[in-house]
């Protein structure tokens, strides 16, 4: 497990939460709508918030548990709304997947990534699947897009997508 903390305030800072989407389509315990419904809506409402456009997105930090449906669903909304070129990653290759606390410490990944102007790095074998979807895996990029996206998805279809911007 882990944690994060925040301070949300209404003062000016460099950074901000532009926007943000969340839904429970409580398609099934712990395995995600095979369509992804839930998650498309969180990220739909994420970018309908912040008048963002999907090319505005400059980075996006994946829920990316590492299973195989999980991993499908994700893929495929990220594919079919930001396209192949987005770059991507996702941090549980680095930290192992905390449960309660993964929301908030992505977050401040997301954070991280935006003070520094990078990606995060995509840690993993190498091996793709040829099912998944095609998504842009990240290295240790440096990004000039001041926006991008964290998108968590939980236990019983809860899906969150938050965005940041760096003013």
């Amino acid at each position: 497990e882990g944690g994060a903390l925040f301070l949300l305030s209404r003062d000016e800072s460099d950074l901000r939460v532009s926007g943000w989407g969340e839904s429970s389509d409580a398609h099934h315990f712990s395995a995600p709508h095979p369509e992804g419904v839930g998650a498309r809506m969180a990220v739909s409402d994420a970018l309908e918030r912040s008048a963002c456009h999907p090319a505005d997105i400059a980075y996006i930090n994946l829920h990316g548990t590492g299973t195989a449906l999980n991993d499908s669903v994700e893929a495929a909304v990220v594919h079919d709304i930001f396209g192949p070129d987005t770059p991507c990653s996702s941090t549980k290759g680095m930290t192992g997947h905390m449960l309660g606390a993964a929301g908030s410490n992505e977050a401040a990944f997301l954070a991280i990534a935006m003070t520094h102007r990078k990606t995060l790095p995509h840690v993993w074998d190498g091996a793709t699947d040829p099912s998944l979807s095609t998504i842009n895996l990240a290295t240790d990029e440096t990004v000039d897009g001041r926006t991008m996206l964290s998108c968590s998805y939980a236990f019983g279809g809860n899906n969150a997508a938050i965005i940041l911007t760096r003013e």
